[in-house]
């Protein structure tokens, strides 16, 4: 096989899927997707959902234990409420610090766990869905392209320059991730965003907003909407 993608059954690690099958082929690409011991398994089963919906090779990892400690408001063992109000408005309220749905350090440990069993697979790239609009305000640090720089450096050098991380929309923005998305006829409707777990989508949390706003950038209704 070629490429590992992360693999969150959301919207941009979705659309690195497809990118990533559209150029090697269904048959070598390997999807991960991790467990960290979040609050609900909806974005689980979504990225189920989108590899058995692309026929690709998954694996699922569990990284529950080295986040225990934390307070951040996605995890299940978390006192705090999901904020219910765009990114822009929390962070006019943390001085620059990520906001409280950002897990400490995630794409880091995901990356790094990633490298390894992409060179146990014989694979030489890994995709992940990172872009502009996480990273800014410093939302969340590792979505950032001074972050892939330096992660695409560490494990290259640290793999023994077999290994390529590709971070294809961290200068885009979730509306320029929805339009390759809509060009490549990914499966939205497969997907899920919301922090919360119900049945249907909240509508109000940070991702939930950045979302609809991305769908109505182009023009389309969220097709996951009914």
């Amino acid at each position: 096989m070629k490429a590992v993608v992360l693999c969150s059954g959301g919207v941009d690690s979705t659309t690195c899927l497809g990118m990533a099958v559209a150029k090697y082929g269904a048959d070598q690409v390997l999807a991960l997707s991790i467990f960290y011991g979040q609050r609900h398994q909806k974005e689980l089963q979504a990225a189920k959902n989108v590899v058995t919906y692309y026929g690709v090779a998954w694996k699922q990892l569990d990284l529950s234990v080295i986040f225990a400690d934390s307070d951040c408001s996605l995890l299940a063992g978390s006192a705090q409420e999901i904020p219910k109000e765009s990114y822009a408005a929390q962070l006019a309220r943390t001085n620059g610090s990520p906001v409280s749905t950002y897990v400490p350090f995630r794409n880091g440990l995901f990356l790094s766990s990633a490298a390894s069993i992409t060179l146990s697979n014989g694979c030489s790239v890994i995709y992940y869905g990172a872009h502009s609009d996480d990273a800014a305000g410093n939302a969340y640090p590792d979505c950032s392209s001074a972050f892939q720089d330096a992660i695409n450096r560490a494990i290259f050098l640290g793999s023994g320059e077999q290994l390529s991380v590709e971070a294809p929309f961290v200068t885009w923005t979730k509306a320029d991730v929805v339009r390759k998305g809509l060009e490549l006829g990914v499966p939205y409707e497969l997907t899920w965003s919301c922090y919360e777990g119900e049945d249907k989508p909240c509508g109000v949390c940070g991702t939930c907003r950045d979302r609809a706003a991305a769908f109505a950038a182009n023009g389309v209704k969220d097709p996951a909407i009914s």
